[in-house]
Parts: C-alpha cells; sequence; structure tokens
C-alpha cells in the first residue's frame, strides 16, 4: 500500500483558530444539575476540554418548582433550584446558555408533554403570565448576579419548535412566543442577548429573520441543531447550488455525506447573515442507543467536523458531555450507545479524547492541507509554540474504510523528535476494556477505575527521519483512528 503523502511548512503563514467548539456544550433538563455525579463530570469536562457554558433542557419543568398556584389565579415563583445551578456553575468559572423551556404546568394552554420528565410544550394561557415570569426570573438574576455578568449570558428561546413533539404550535405561534420573550427579556437589560429559533435541522432560519426584521423584534443571535442521521438531510430534496456554484441535491447517492454538516453550516451562516451563528446541539447522531456514539467512529467524525467548520460558526454545543440523561428515565448500562462524552459512571469515551486532543491544540494555523481519501491533517501552532499535527481517518457507517499508511513531510521543522497520541480500536477506547470485563451492566469502583485507566491518552515516541530541509513522519493510522502528533 503506497503512503498517503502530506506536507507541511512551519514558517508557512498562520492565521487564527479559535476553540469555537468550546463555547458551549450540551446537557440533559435541569433538574439533573442538582445531582452530584453531575457536578463531578462536569468539573472535569470543564478542565479537561475547555468548556465555558452550558445548555440544557427545562428550567421551568415541573421539577424545578419554578411556579405555584397558590389559589386559584394566583401564582409564587420559586427560583431557588434555579439559584443552586447557576451558583455551581460559576463557581466552577462555567456560564448558563439559558434555554427558556418549557411550559410550567400552571400557565399551559394544554396538557402535551415531552420525553420522561413531562416538560409541556404548550403555548402559555396567558402571554401576561409568561412575560411576567420571564421580567421577574430576569430581575432576580439581576439582583443576585448583577447586569454585568448577565450580560456575558445568552437566552435562547425554547427548543426545536419546528417539531411537534417539542412544539403545539405552529411557525406563527413561536414566532410571537419568541418576541414577547426577547421583549420581556429586553425590558430589563437592553444589552441582554436573546436568540432563537433553537430549530432542529437548520430549520425556519430566513423566516425567523425576516419575521425579527419586519417586526423590529429584538435578535441577537441564531440558534440551531443538525445531526448527520437528521432525516431531512438524508432524504430531502433540497438544491445548494445557490451557495456552492455547483448543483449538489442532498438526496443523490453522490453526495459526499463525510461533508454534509459542513454543507449545511455554510447554508445556515448564509441564512444567518450578519447575526452570530450557534449550533446549541449537535452529535454524531441524533439516535440515542447508537453503540458508535461510544467507540472511535464519533472521535474521528467529531475531530474531522470540528476542523472544517472553522470560520463558519461561533459556537459549536456537543449534545452532551454526560451520559446523565433521562429523556427516556435513566437506562442501565455503562456503554449503551448515549449521547454524552461520558459514561454514567464518567469514563470518558474515545470522543471526550478528541475534545482533549482538540483542546490541546494551540490559536494560530498553519494553511489549509487537502484531505487525501478519508484521511486530512490540521497543521497547528501549539500553546508553547511547536508544532501540532492532528490527524484523522474517517468515513461514514456503512462505507469501507481501512487502516492507511501516512507520511508527513515538515519543511522548516526546529525540532528532531516527535511524539504521538493515539485514540483508536487499540488506544483510549474504554469500551473494548469493558468487553473484555464481559460488559457488566453495573460495574464495581474497582473496575471503573480500571475502564477509566484504559480510557487515557498515552504519549509515544514517533521517530522522526531527516531527509534534507525536512523532518518526515511516517505511521499507521487505522479505520476511524485520530492522532495528535507534537514536534518537542
Amino acid at each position: 500500500m503506497e503512503n498517503l503523502k502530506f506536507y507541511v511548512d512551519q514558517n508557512a503563514p498562520k492565521t487564527k483558530f479559535d476553540h469555537y467548539w468550546e463555547k458551549c456544550v450540551g446537557a440533559c433538563h435541569a433538574y439533573t444539575a442538582l445531582r452530584e455525579d453531575y457536578r463531578m463530570m462536569l468539573r472535569k469536562a470543564k478542565k479537561d476540554l475547555g468548556f465555558q457554558y452550558v445548555r440544557f433542557h427545562g428550567l421551568f419543568n415541573d421539577q424545578m418548582s419554578v411556579v405555584r398556584e397558590v389559589e386559584p389565579g394566583k401564582y409564587k415563583y420559586n427560583f431557588v433550584n434555579i439559584d443552586n445551578i447557576f451558583d455551581f456553575l460559576l463557581s466552577i468559572d462555567m456560564k448558563p446558555f439559558v434555554e427558556l423551556s418549557f411550559m410550567p404546568t400552571p400557565f399551559a394552554s394544554g396538557d402535551q408533554t415531552c420525553f420522561y420528565y413531562k416538560g409541556n410544550v404548550t403555548m402559555p394561557k396567558s402571554f401576561e403570565l409568561w412575560d411576567g415570569l420571564i421580567v421577574e426570573l430576569l430581575k432576580h438574576l439581576e439582583s443576585r448576579y448583577g447586569m454585568e455578568e448577565l450580560e456575558k449570558w445568552f437566552f435562547e428561546v425554547w427548543n426545536e419548535p419546528d417539531l411537534d413533539f417539542f412544539f403545539a404550535g405552529g411557525q406563527e405561534d413561536y414566532f410571537l412566543l419568541y418576541e414577547h420573550t426577547a421583549r420581556a427579556v429586553k425590558s430589563v437589560g437592553a444589552n441582554l442577548r436573546t436568540g432563537g429559533p433553537a430549530t432542529a435541522n437548520n430549520e425556519w432560519i430566513p423566516d425567523f429573520v425576516n419575521y425579527c426584521e419586519k417586526n423590529s423584534v429584538p435578535l441577537d443571535f441564531i440558534s440551531t441543531h443538525h445531526y448527520p442521521s437528521d432525516d431531512p438531510n438524508w432524504n430531502a430534496d433540497m438544491h445548494l447550488d445557490n451557495f456552492f456554484g455547483e448543483e449538489v441535491n442532498l438526496n443523490s447517492d453522490e453526495i459526499d455525506r463525510r461533508g454534509l454538516l459542513t454543507k449545511m453550516v455554510r447554508i445556515a451562516k448564509h441564512e444567518a447573515g450578519n447575526l452570530p451563528l450557534y449550533y446549541t446541539e449537535w452529535n454524531t447522531s441524533a439516535n440515542e442507543g447508537d453503540e458508535f456514539h461510544d467507540t472511535p467512529y464519533s472521535s474521528a467524525l467529531v475531530t474531522k467536523t470540528l476542523i472544517d467548520n472553522y470560520g463558519y460558526v461561533e459556537a459549536y454545543s456537543f449534545w452532551t458531555f454526560s451520559d446523565i440523561f433521562e429523556e427516556h428515565g435513566q437506562v442501565p448500562g455503562e456503554f449503551r450507545g448515549g449521547f454524552g462524552l461520558q459514561t454514567i459512571h464518567g469514563i470518558p469515551k474515545p470522543v471526550y479524547r478528541a475534545f482533549e486532543l482538540m483542546h490541546q491544540l494551540g490559536e494560530e494555523r498553519l494553511p489549509k492541507v487537502e484531505e487525501q481519501g478519508h484521511v486530512g491533517i490540521c497543521p497547528v501552532v501549539d500553546k508553547d509554540g511547536s508544532l501540532a499535527i492532528l490527524v484523522y481517518n474517517q468515513e461514514m457507517i456503512g462505507k469501507p474504510v481501512s487502516e492507511e499508511k501516512v507520511e508527513i513531510h515538515i519543511k522548516n521543522a526546529p525540532g528532531k523528535k516527535a511524539e504521538i497520541q493515539r485514540i483508536d480500536d487499540n488506544h483510549a477506547n474504554a469500551k473494548k476494556q469493558w468487553e473484555e470485563m464481559g460488559c457488566p451492566t453495573y460495574p464495581t469502583p474497582a473496575q471503573v477505575k480500571e475502564l477509566k485507566e484504559a480510557s487515557e491518552l498515552k504519549t509515544e515516541e514517533l521517530p522522526v527521519k531527516v531527509e534534507g530541509e525536512e523532518a518526515v513522519l511516517e505511521f499507521a493510522l487505522p479505520a476511524y483512528g485520530v492522532a495528535l502528533i507534537k514536534l518537542v
């Protein structure tokens, strides 16, 4: 097999490389943030991966005890659980990306709910009540944290209102709900940031922007979601020629599914115009239980996607940091295909380690190097000034992919030694160790300790050949493998 050859010049012009993927990370519904194991895992993710904000559903769910009807038509607010959560986030140097959802039952116009925790997804029975709740919450938060702090937060209205499951109304209903909510937020602080439409699959963005412009509705950012397994992504008859200068039919069998998320990001960026674009949910599939959430497959897809999407999006919030996840109740099992970067007992998955490798990168990028086959590289100036090269071997599920021999030629490389950290079937892959244990549903503390050790990144020496003015690195990269190489 012939080596894939890549060429890098360490003295080439450099550009900024913001860690936009660290801006925010997702979590389950708000009430889980009161759990100590949740907090322990979020502390770890903050420390290892650099996340700055966290977003979750259900701030106003009945579990949170925010609104209580004390007698017919009379209500009392209780913000103690919200305070508890926000106090914790600030104590670990994180902030909330506040999703204003769902409808407190006393204020709801209907009884449709979503998920095991029964978040009410209906419109308010009275906008006076809803607006009053938003204003009182914001005033309370201002008194507790100060307006200067609140101006650093984000206030997003609802979650995926384009899906009947999450919203018992149509587009016009959501736009009206957003308008009331945004005006209520701004009535407390003109510089507080509000946004939406928080839709699935990039939906409604042009209509939403037009509505806000036409009606002078405050709008500070666009938020949306996408997953590569969303049905519309794979099957809808969408033509993207207006954006890419060529006809690209997403229904075509010939489309490169590997770049689909980036194509969709580019569309959303165009539709958002001059507004900041925040993806407040994404993952390698939208299906909880897909086993590849726990395998190196997801690490390779995440790595490629984060590299390709650079420059199009201000934040890209992975869903979620932990398998403490109760949309369908708490499902038993350690490696069960949950959305989280960590298992229910806090064992880092391979995808967690991909974010860790990305976090190690510096904030200056060398010129883009074109992919060869399934393999791509991203050369970056590391935080200590040395050269770091992130490498991935990625393909979509069901498509052929195999180990590749990779050769990287580096011009003007000051270092003559190199180190490599790997993620693949045999490296940083705790699920393999778990399977060798017999797949225990409830691992013992000793087994959890062993699995955490198996998940760790290991640093190995990588030989460097010197050929004239070039340093040459040669190594094998398994299918779905990810590696970070540093010249030292």
